[in-house]
C-alpha cells in the first residue's frame, strides 16, 4: 500500500477517495478525513495524510510485535528493543537502529 496524500495505491493500482476496498485480506477505509489500512494479520494504521499515524493491534497479537511499534507488552521496560534485542538508551537511538537502506 502507498498513501501520498488523499492519493492511495495497491499493489499499484489506485483505490478512489472516499470508497472502500478489499481484497485478499487488505482493507482501505476513509474514516473522516483519514485513510485506515487494515489487514486480516490483525493490525490497522491510519493516517491522516500529512503527519499523524496511528497503529493498532488486535489484542491477539500481545506479545507477539517487534520493530517499531514495540513489542506490546504493557512494559515500559522493553518499549524500545532494537532489531540485535538490545534496548536503546533513547527514542532517537531506538529509531535509527531500525532505519533501513
Amino acid at each position: 500500500v502507498v498513501a501520498e496524500g488523499r492519493n492511495v495505491s495497491v499493489n499499484g493500482a489506485a483505490v478512489p477517495e472516499g470508497r472502500p476496498y478489499l481484497h485478499k485480506g487488505l482493507g482501505v477505509t476513509w474514516p473522516g478525513d483519514w485513510v485506515a489500512v487494515a489487514s486480516s494479520l490483525g493490525v490497522r494504521v491510519a493516517w491522516d495524510g500529512h503527519l499523524a499515524v496511528t497503529v493498532t493491534a488486535e489484542p491477539e497479537l500481545r506479545g507477539g510485535t517487534w520493530g517499531l511499534c514495540g513489542t506490546y507488552t504493557d512494559d515500559p521496560a522493553d518499549d524500545f528493543v532494537r532489531p540485535d534485542g538490545d534496548i536503546a538508551a533513547f527514542a532517537a537511538a531506538f529509531g535509527n537502529a531500525w532505519k533501513v537502506p
